[in-house]
């Protein structure tokens, strides 16, 4: 791949600029709440600039192009080197995950999880930024391996320390299971490495060698990439860690996790298992399509079955990412240049929506659906953005979640490469009905959540008042919490505050994404005139390689 290599400070500025801000922050007084608060979001902020900059000097003309390049040594002994650069590709997704951090430290400020620290917890969100920053933007495979893997800690202590009542349990799931794809994914970078007989573990290289491999054993190095990447997304039947993390998870947690790190492993067939292993992605694309499709039913039906609104969405998310799926199988230009934008439309959208279930939690301390209702009349503005929210995740033309479904579905009626048609296209109108299972689950629960009228349990009650009769925090500490609430519950009987709608950092947080969910609907050339010339090389070198 041809490389530009003006302004090659900006990647690693960018990426590591928040470790920076952890750093002060570690020898930050703990008990300054609010100085350790600015620091984050100021760092997350500075890291955004430079993120805003790097757009600005981005060559979209030539976005094939690996540009702001470095090669630099790292480890020699293993002959990996600090190789970074940033396509068409790979751009949404870095940027967008300097949005979605700086955005989250915002909402942070108001609405820090119960068990508190913000001191810990804001340092654990700078280097989640880093590990997934570096990611997208590493060309070398031992690098990205242990970019990928940085994000694993951060998470876990997130969810185990500040979720819920299961927040053990979830965390320890999500951590054995990643650690398992892992172990797979790398042992395949080695067999890769060493089949190839590589000088190092550049991306470029093992590109241009990998074809070069035989088909037979291209195959076994794409199963193990296709565990680790496939946990990573996740794909059926490999989710199971998904809802729980997901319903444990603080709010922050979710809307990351939903956003950028389900990415990570679609982002990871798109970068390296399948341009660098042509004939083992051809050989696993059918399988890759059924079980993206399973997927879709399987996630659509288990969100109708959900009584918990996060639970739900979590479910959405695994039917969601079977469009992603399916639209990489087909390895066309058409369905990965759809899966790469389903990848921001679902981070947008879906960090949206785990955005108004934590807030709802936050207020009412319970998200049984079927304990909520009438937030159309108590917070109206809170119930329009559900709408709107899910309106997009349904994907209705206009807003951004129908070009990353519609397009990946229509790609399946013409695969590339000798594909099977009749299985594609079989495939095709599967995963359309998925769309109306879609609709039926999310206009359920925005029905149920938002139409008619509050229920008796909240009627008319404080935040106060909720807190005492019916507060289950999220570290089943609700007894404690109702007794204390019920101790002072005569004293403050003039001094509660009503339930309040969308407050100002809750406007901060979600206005950049409301906003992007339709820009990208109403015009999603935006992005694809980005991704379209960088997926376009990567299909033809395909195309060289398998005729």
């Amino acid at each position: 791949m041809e490389t530009l290599t003006d302004n090659n400070w900006l990647l690693t500025v960018g990426t590591f600029l928040p470790l920076v801000g952890a750093l002060v922050m570690m020898f930050w007084p703990k008990d300054d709440e609010s100085g350790v608060k600015t620091i984050g979001i100021a760092t997350a902020g500075a890291t955004l600039l430079v993120g805003i900059y790097t757009l600005v000097k981005f060559d979209y003309g030539q976005s094939e192009k690996l540009q702001f390049a470095v090669d630099a040594e790292w480890i020699e002994v293993i002959r990996s080197g600090y190789t970074i650069g940033l396509d068409g590709i790979s751009l949404p997704l870095y940027f967008l995950s300097m949005c979605v951090t700086f955005l989250v430290m915002i909402y942070t400020w108001d609405n820090m999880p119960d068990a508190g620290n913000p001191k810990a917890f804001y340092i654990l969100m700078l280097v989640l930024q880093t590990g997934m920053a570096g990611t997208f933007i590493a060309q070398d495979l031992i690098l990205f391996f242990v970019f990928f893997e940085v994000v694993l800690l951060p998470m876990y202590f997130m969810i185990g320390v500040w979720g819920g009542e299961q927040r053990q349990y979830a965390s320890l799931k999500f951590f054995l299971y990643t650690m398992f794809g892992s172990a797979f994914m790398l042992v395949a970078f080695l067999a890769l490495f060493f089949q190839t007989g590589a000088e190092s573990f550049g991306f470029a290289t093992l590109i241009d060698l990998g074809a070069g491999i035989d088909r037979d054993v291209q195959i076994w190095i794409f199963a193990g990439m296709f565990l680790g990447f496939a946990v990573k997304v996740p794909m059926f039947p490999f989710h199971t860690w998904l809802p729980d993390a997901h319903t444990q998870a603080p709010t922050q947690g979710s809307v990351i996790l939903a956003a950028i790190l389900l990415k990570l492993g679609t982002y990871g067939f798109v970068r390296i298992a399948i341009p660098m292993l042509p004939e083992g992605a051809k050989a696993w694309a059918p399988a890759i399509g059924i079980l993206a499709v399973i997927g879709i039913i399987y996630g659509s039906l288990g969100c109708l079955a959900q009584t918990d609104m996060k639970r739900l969405i979590a479910f959405s998310s695994v039917a969601h990412m079977g469009f992603v799926m399916l639209g990489i199988s087909t390895l066309t230009t058409f369905g990965i240049n759809a899966a790469l934008f389903g990848m921001v439309a679902h981070g947008l959208i879906t960090g949206m929506l785990f955005f108004v279930a934590g807030s709802v939690k936050h207020r009412f301390h319970t998200l049984e659906i079927s304990r909520l209702g009438g937030l159309l009349i108590q917070m109206p503005k809170m119930g329009w953005i559900l709408g709107f929210a899910s309106m997009a995740s349904l994907g209705l033309p206009g807003l951004a979640g129908f070009w990353g479904e519609f397009p990946a579905i229509l790609s399946a009626y013409n695969p590339n490469f000798g594909l099977s048609e009749p299985l594609f296209r079989t495939l095709m109108v599967i995963a359309a009905m998925g769309t109306v299972l879609a609709a039926a689950y999310l206009l359920w629960l925005y029905q149920r959540t938002a139409f008619g009228v509050p229920s008796d349990e909240f009627k008319g009650h404080s935040t106060a008042e909720i807190d005492a009769g019916h507060g289950v925090d999220d570290h089943g500490q609700g007894m404690a919490h109702s007794l204390s609430s019920a101790a002072n519950a005569d004293a403050d009987a003039h001094e509660h505050e009503e339930i309040k709608d969308v407050q100002l950092t809750e406007w901060i947080a979600w206005t950049p994404f409301l906003v992007a969910i339709v820009v990208f609907g109403v015009y999603p050339q935006l992005m694809f005139k980005v991704m379209d010339p960088a997926v376009q090389a990567m299909v033809e070198t395909l195309g060289k390689s398998l005729g």
